[in-house]
């Protein structure tokens, strides 16, 4: 077979087929290639003369973003997932959903390739929904209520830190206000360039506490609360006999919380210098997680077991190992709660000032008002914190109500948009790959409704336990 040949011109690439003839939809592909970098060179032009400017993040900074992101706090939440699933399907678990989130992140990066005027999952939103506003305004409510809870969850780890660091020496609510003033100052800055530098230095004083408390769970001479009527630690290979539905699908949304991720992308995107790099950073974040989370989660599960076990895992730790350990996470806890904050405040900051100055100036009212949707989004935060405090109970919540759009279904419909009527079955590779996004989608609808009523029921049924303290209480979470 002869292979097509690239002919270069003056302004595009023009495909020819072996018959010697052009052809066509390569061709307006490569039209469409042109254009979307046409645009963003437009785009960077526009800002050269602004003193803001936010098409400024190279792939490096990009991929400091996207660590920062993944490599966070909930890899913790692993050894507990495997204890409910067993060894092996928590691995193997761990490595599906990795896949699933690496291709559909490829899906979501082409999409916002062809339209590079997306600056968050909003407009994609509107766009998978016919340009809808109506689209636009409820995805804008998904998206601010998932950056929100994640604000809330890092306020209720920056209390169980400071609780645990202090042998819990002031009221909680205390601690969760401090946590979300330390947070708001981090938000502060207005171009995500900024921040990835402070998200670089998260990510590896993270990967430091999780390797930390891998060794510390093997040196120790045992678990934390070890007795010896529960005896030494018991490590499964499958669930064990008894095992729930519920206890089981929390187990898997800890885990899809942790690798689901996307609805950040557009963002990150939409401040790329060159947008078309962005899978060099997604690969590399993504084979470092994978390797983070599955040697986390299995080693310290090996030597902790399943009577022990703890979410997060730094509470199966003796002391002064669990001091150590947990320390190292308090600059994710302040940065990677100020990076959801800075992306939410940045979708109402530039709809605010669609089309004024002071989105891309240094002016009073641009700065104030910048700072007052930052701090209004840590108060929502920080009251969310202190109404539902409990941890592993609320990634389970968060995954379902938000990770089904924003993991799955969104990134099948984009498939659905790129690959429009005919194109989508051209041939059985192209078939298969439809299939699989229309599973996609089925799954994202299947969390949602099995998902929810899991997290709610496991709440209700901890709740009957006593296993949580009340709202607005000042009676410890340390570990």
């Amino acid at each position: 077979m002869v292979r097509p040949q690239s002919v270069s011109g003056d302004h595009k690439d023009t495909v020819i087929r072996a018959d010697g003839k052009k052809d066509p939809e390569a061709d307006a592909y490569s039209l469409s290639d042109e254009s979307e970098e046409r645009e963003v060179a437009v785009q960077i032009q526009a800002e050269s003369g602004h003193e803001i400017k936010y098409r400024s993040c190279s792939w490096q900074k990009t991929a400091g973003l996207l660590f920062s992101e993944y490599i966070c706090l909930a890899i913790m939440s692993f050894p507990w997932s495997y204890s409910v699933l067993g060894l092996v399907p928590g691995i193997i678990v761990t490595l599906s959903v990795a896949a699933t989130v690496q291709y559909t992140s490829l899906i979501l990066w082409r999409f916002c390739l062809k339209h590079p005027e997306i600056r968050d999952v909003c407009d994609i939103g509107k766009k998978l929904f016919g340009d809808s506003e109506l689209a636009y305004n409820l995805t804008a409510v998904l998206f601010i209520l998932n950056n929100t809870f994640i604000q809330a969850l890092h306020c209720i780890v920056g209390a169980k830190l400071l609780n645990t660091l202090s042998n819990s020496a002031a009221c909680t609510i205390a601690f969760s206000a401090v946590s979300a003033v330390a947070c708001f100052v981090v938000s502060l800055p207005r171009t995500l360039s900024q921040l990835s530098v402070l998200g670089t230095f998260s990510a590896v004083t993270m990967g430091i506490a999780v390797l930390l408390a891998i060794i510390f769970s093997g040196i120790q001479d045992h678990p934390f609360g070890y007795t010896a009527e529960l005896g030494e630690p018991i490590v499964t290979v499958i669930p064990v006999k008894g095992t729930t539905y519920i206890a089981g699908m929390s187990a898997f949304l800890n885990i899809t919380y942790t690798l689901v991720g996307q609805i950040t992308l557009p963002s990150f995107i939409a401040e790329m210098k060159n947008p078309r790099d962005f899978p060099k950073a997604l690969w590399a974040v993504t084979i470092a997680e994978c390797v983070v989370f599955t040697l986390c989660g299995a080693i310290m599960y090996h030597f902790v077991g399943n009577q022990y076990i703890t979410a997060p895992a730094f509470g199966s730790l003796q002391e002064p190992y669990k001091k150590i350990a947990f320390s190292f996470a308090l600059p994710t806890i302040v940065y990677l709660g100020s990076l959801y904050s800075s992306v939410s405040a940045r979708f109402v900051f530039f709809r605010i000032f669609r089309n004024s100055h002071h989105r891309h100036s240094n002016t009073f009212v641009g700065w104030a008002s910048w700072t007052g949707i930052i701090a209004v989004t840590w108060v929502a935060a920080f009251v969310i914190a202190e109404v539902v405090p409990f941890f592993s109970d609320l990634l389970s919540l968060m995954s379902s109500l938000f990770d089904c759009w924003f993991g799955f279904i969104f990134w099948g419909m984009c498939y659905l948009m790129l690959y429009p009527g005919a194109k989508r079955w051209a041939g059985i590779g192209r078939s298969l790959e439809t299939m699989i996004n229309y599973a996609l989608i089925i799954l994202g609808a299947y969390i949602l409704v099995a998902g929810t009523y899991t997290s709610i029921q496991s709440i209700v049924d901890s709740y009957r336990k006593s296993a949580y303290g009340s709202a607005f209480t000042c009676v410890s979470n340390g570990l």
